[in-house]
């Protein structure tokens, strides 16, 4: 019995950690497989070199991206409205810190991509830093 309980913990913690894993889950939302390289050097992307500072990029993903500073690194949305159907209301605009989306006024916060009352949260990709790039990926 007392080999049995570490190696029981040891598959049970290999099994839980998958950093690399993003539940991308959406009914409304359809999965687009790109990449998008974001120059921060550029001044149309210089304001993510600050936190809590959002920009819409108008490539990737159903509706385009949100890229966000989040202070601790970056986190990128989908920027479709993930509880509604596609349609020509459903890209989420940038309020500050939220994402709101003009169909039904719903808001996001971009720190954590959740909606208060709503059962999906936005859509996140994949991001990594290169120098003074980002890499977002589906």
């Amino acid at each position: 019995m007392k080999r049995f309980f570490p190696i029981l913990l040891t598959i049970i913690i290999a099994l839980s950690c998958d950093s690399d894993r993003i539940n991308n889950k959406n009914p409304y939302i359809p999965n687009y497989n790109f990449e998008v390289v974001i120059d921060m050097n550029l001044p149309l992307y210089s304001q993510l070199q600050y936190p809590s500072n959002a920009i819409y990029i108008g490539q990737g993903g159903a509706r385009g991206l949100i890229v966000f500073n989040t202070g601790s690194g970056y986190v990128a949305y989908d920027a479709a409205c993930p509880n509604q159907n596609i349609s020509s209301c459903s890209t989420l605009q940038i309020n500050g810190i939220m994402a709101v989306c003009p169909c039904d006024d719903a808001q996001y916060n971009l720190f954590t991509g959740e909606s208060p009352g709503l059962p999906y949260p936005l859509k996140n990709y994949r991001v990594t830093q290169s120098g003074s790039s980002l890499i977002i990926r589906n």
